[in-house]
């Protein structure tokens, strides 16, 4: 990563969390929605442009503090991606897992499309067929 940015271990600012969703084409969220999961969250990594003080990435971990923990709101700022941003993030969070969970933690994510290669590159498989991802969508329930 450029030495431009710096790494915390700690949430970004709710306005920052929203910003960073929206403009890197994650689905948005309200206030409402976001306020929870920063006490509920296990770990959080932002990077932060020293200049500005401005966030520019973020990621966390869902986690039981058991075996399973799950990767969740990967961004990096439009204007900040191509610089191995992304790629520290996830080293710090999976940096931290490995030293911090009990021995052999399961550690998933959901990927979406533009985040495949960073992910592939560091290790992370396809679970199909073993297993896949699934949601849970109301309008989709059939009736009986």
């Amino acid at each position: 990563m450029v030495r431009r940015y710096l790494l915390e271990h700690n949430a970004p600012d709710i306005d920052d969390y929203l910003r960073l969703r929206a403009d890197t084409g994650l689905t948005p969220k309200t206030a409402k929605q976001a306020e929870p999961i920063f006490e509920n969250s296990w770990m959080w990594v932002r990077a932060i442009e020293k200049d500005s003080g401005q966030t520019v990435g973020m990621g966390r971990v869902i986690s039981d503090s058991g075996w399973c923990c799950l990767i969740a709101d990967m961004a990096t700022d439009p204007a900040h991606q191509r610089r191995g941003i992304g790629r520290a993030v996830l080293e710090e969070l999976l940096s931290e897992i490995l030293t911090s969970a009990p021995d052999n933690p399961y550690i998933v994510l959901l990927a979406d499309a533009p985040g495949r290669p960073l992910y592939q590159s560091m290790g992370f498989v396809e679970t199909a067929p073993h297993s896949i991802g699934m949601q849970y969508v109301p309008d989709k329930t059939p009736t009986q």
